[in-house]
């Protein structure tokens, strides 16, 4: 009979600020964790289909790690989903904030005509 797997996930006051912000700082995992926010628990294989499975083990658990995902294994998946009450009761706000946000970037990555750059072409 195999082994269950389980996973270590920090309490809720355990979570810190500089850990999370780290975590939502890469493209990858922050398009993770959008896609968590919109479909609640999903297959950690559908968060990165053509991934490498070591890269998306990687950024899984870095989510994990940082109290931004909770996982839990079910059979032979994998299952994750966004810890949004407690990262909410940590840090009120925050990741909608930072979803929003990413929302509203362009594709191309590059910043929108703004204050700072008019200024600089003046």
């Amino acid at each position: 009979m195999a082994a269950v797997r389980t996973y270590v996930h920090p309490e809720t006051g355990e979570i810190s600020l500089a850990r999370v912000l780290f975590a939502l700082s890469e493209p990858l995992r922050l398009e993770m964790v959008r896609t968590l926010a919109r479909e609640g628990e999903v297959d950690s294989i559908d968060l990165g289909p053509d991934l490498p499975r070591s890269t998306l083990t990687h950024h899984t658990s870095l989510l994990r790690e940082s109290g931004v995902a909770f996982v839990r294994a079910e059979g032979r998946k994998c299952m994750i989903s966004l810890r949004a009450e407690d990262l909410d009761a940590r840090f009120p706000g925050l990741v909608g904030t930072v979803l929003a946000g990413y929302e509203s970037e362009p594709a191309d990555g590059k910043a929108r005509g703004g204050g700072q750059e008019q200024a600089a072409g003046q």
